[in-house]
């Protein structure tokens, strides 16, 4: 329920590359994958380092934009031959951040801006690579469509958190917007469904017009029956 996880966004086929790969490989690797940067893994894919455009570009800029690296990184390739020791391992960026597949991607998104980084290796339990999450996969799920949002709330929010029953509250999604109608036994259901629903991945704001028919708000919280009584219980 709610945030999704990192193994439902990440890349799982990752471009790799070992801690002596050269210069010339490195930059043919990237080049022919279009991305911009590399995990260095040992021989059990576990993870060394991330090396990236901008590290092999450190001596020539002090910062560069990913869309423009690739021809300068071409001509440094050239003026590099085989041996001269400009290898993954001296150029790759140490400790690497890592996150676990069943991590939230909001985990995912907290470490990318508490460590500035751009991406995450994704490593199961014994610390090896099984993928990597982007911020722009991150992204993505805040671009989820209107009818995924209004299902995910509705089977997971109000049926399989709170167990209202279906039609005690009404969901309309649009771009993002989430209103919300009906009405509900007691007053202090209310800021529990509107806070679950911001929750959502995707959901921009909630609004609502949600009716009760207990104000319970000078009650001392408990256990509580959030779902609404049908008529004849």
């Amino acid at each position: 329920m709610l945030h999704r996880k990192i193994e439902d966004v990440m890349t799982r086929d990752v471009t790799t590359v070992g801690p002596d790969a050269e210069f010339q490989e490195i930059v043919a690797a990237l080049d022919a994958r279009r991305i911009s940067a590399l995990p260095v893994v040992d021989g059990e894919r576990r993870i060394l380092g991330i090396v990236s455009e901008a590290d092999l570009l450190r001596a020539e800029v002090e910062k560069a934009e990913d869309t423009h690296l690739l021809p300068g990184l071409r001509r440094l390739a050239n003026r590099h031959s085989k041996g001269e020791g400009h290898t993954a391992h001296e150029l790759m960026t140490t400790p690497v951040v890592s996150v676990e597949p069943a991590s939230s991607t909001l985990r995912g998104a907290r470490l990318m801006d508490r460590h500035h980084v751009k991406r995450l290796p994704v490593v199961d339990n014994d610390g090896r690579l099984i993928g990597i999450v982007s911020r722009c996969d991150l992204l993505r799920t805040f671009l989820r469509p209107d009818e995924d949002i209004r299902t995910e709330i509705e089977r997971d929010v109000l049926r399989g958190a709170l167990w209202l029953e279906p039609g005690t509250i009404e969901v309309d999604v649009r771009e993002a917007v989430v209103r919300l109608s009906g009405a509900v036994d007691n007053r202090s259901l209310i800021d529990i469904v509107l806070r679950l629903c911001r929750a959502v991945d995707g959901v921009e704001s909630v609004t609502h017009t949600l009716t009760f028919d207990f104000d319970d708000s000078h009650i001392r919280p408990g256990p509580a029956h959030f779902g609404r009584r049908s008529s004849g219980r």
